[in-house]
């Protein structure tokens, strides 16, 4: 089955129906230092999921986050991008401050909880969490030793069907 979404500029676009249930569990990121990296994400209380060496030209570990169905990959000939090329990664906490803290206090570099505002049109970034504490609206961020950056986001209501 399909619908039809309709567009403010008048474009349509032939939505169909789901058919097979398909679930992201990875994201890659890339390191320079793989050791340096397990380190860093074991730090913070990532589980170790695998540890693969063919030879020195490839390894490749995966990590993943408490409480997460999808993990993280890095390593040696896994991905051809710059290390500290991820941005914008998406780590959802149900209480940002505990979140916060817990990172802090495993030395993590953790910026201030922030949310942001679209007053002039564009998006700007308010210190302090949501006023209104809106789910999906307050973050903070840290980044790894590679400068990969990861966003903490505070959901306590999840959208409908999410």
């Amino acid at each position: 089955m399909s619908t039809l979404q309709a567009h403010q500029d008048g474009a349509t676009d032939v939505v169909k129906d789901p058919t097979i249930n398909m679930s992201l569990e990875v994201i890659v990121i890339p390191v320079a230092d793989v050791d340096r990296a397990l380190r860093f994400y074991r730090s913070l209380g990532w589980r170790l999921d695998a540890d693969y060496e063919a030879g020195p030209e490839f390894r490749i570990v995966q990590v993943t986050p408490p409480g997460s169905v999808g993990s993280v990959i890095f390593g040696r000939g896994v991905t051809p991008v710059a290390p500290g090329s991820a941005q914008g990664l998406y780590l959802v906490v149900f209480d940002i401050d505990r979140a916060r803290a817990d990172l802090v206090g495993r030395g993590v570099d953790v910026s201030e909880v922030f949310h942001n505002v679209y007053d002039s049109g564009v998006q700007e970034s308010v210190d302090g969490p949501d006023p209104e504490r809106r789910s999906y609206a307050s973050y903070a961020s840290f980044s790894d030793p590679d400068g990969n950056g990861w966003l903490l986001q505070e959901v306590q209501v999840r959208l409908p069907g999410r």
